[in-house]
């Protein structure tokens, strides 16, 4: 079966043999959902074009038509005023038809996918896991059974759009975290400080990937899952990117992600202080793992 993700950002699917239990074939694509949700409330023309031409190019890999898929969209489709006539327009010409989601199931099926990893990893104990998107920011704790989670309105895409400059972002990015500042001051008065901070996506996935010297097309998931990151080495790893040249960067973040890594290292590194931890966890798996996990397990349910 396929399981597809479109987010404020990327376009990413994944195909599972259920019966065998294990991922085949996988595909990802910068589609910039999200460009104009800051400033026009709606999914751009030009999105949709790069959506239909992921769809073009996954074609080659995936047989929509005869082998079973299950659709999901996040944050960008949940808000945009045009939603409906986006997916209508998707289903047209691929016959894919995509479900809104909303956050909370959004976090569940992306921390079925964590969670399953870190337990492959022989990681144990209650954790924080932050899902930095295009649109927004999932937050998300697990103790024993029991998860909380909540979903913010700060995203790469978003940020990058509403400050142009490294400075003003860095100006703001207090006021733009203090929500999420007063929810995990909150959860720790009431549950206690978790055992150790995770994180997925793209960002903090690059991040690891880049200090271990990998570029965007030799990346290799099983050398960052379990991968860890500090501070310093985030703020480290955002001074180089800046030093780079534009094309240099490129080869190591993916084209068209030039500009967006900077938004989400900036975002990123200022969770450590906030959340009080020297270190993270990162995990690549996410939303489309833990839809396909779910989806093949026959537990399922999108409402």
């Amino acid at each position: 079966m396929i399981a597809i993700d479109l987010g404020s950002n990327s376009l990413r699917m994944i195909q599972r043999d259920c019966s065998k239990k294990c991922f085949l074939n996988q595909y990802e694509k910068l589609v910039k959902t999200g460009e104009e949700l800051h400033s026009h409330n709606r999914i751009s023309v030009g999105a949709l074009e790069r959506i239909l031409k992921g769809f073009e190019e996954a074609s080659k890999v995936f047989d929509f038509k005869n082998e079973d898929c299950v659709a999901v969209t996040t944050e960008a489709l949940r808000r945009a005023s045009n939603s409906q006539d986006i997916i209508d327009k998707i289903h047209q010409k691929t016959g894919v038809l995509f479900n809104v989601i909303g956050a909370h199931k959004e976090a569940e099926l992306t921390l079925l996918a964590v969670d399953k990893r870190l337990e492959s990893l022989g990681f144990r104990g209650s954790f924080l896991l932050i899902d930095i998107g295009g649109g927004s920011t999932e937050v998300i704790f697990k103790k024993g059974n029991l998860t909380e989670s909540k979903s913010f309105k700060v995203g790469i895409v978003t940020m990058a759009s509403k400050y142009p400059s490294r400075e003003k972002m860095k100006k703001n990015m207090q006021d733009e975290l203090l929500e999420i500042k007063e929810y995990i001051q909150d959860y720790y008065e009431r549950e206690g400080q978790p055992d150790f901070f995770v994180a997925t996506a793209g960002t903090p996935t690059t991040i690891s990937a880049f200090t271990q010297g990998m570029k965007y097309d030799s990346y290799d998931p099983q050398r960052v899952n379990g991968s860890t990151l500090d501070y310093f080495t985030c703020k480290k790893a955002l001074d180089s990117l800046l030093e780079l040249s534009f094309d240099e960067r490129a080869s190591f973040v993916g084209v068209g992600r030039e500009e967006l890594i900077i938004a989400g290292v900036m975002i990123y590194a200022s969770f450590f202080k906030l959340f009080d931890f020297e270190h993270c966890v990162i995990i690549d798996d996410g939303l489309r793992e833990g839809l396909s996990l779910s989806a093949c397990a026959g537990t399922l349910n999108l409402s």
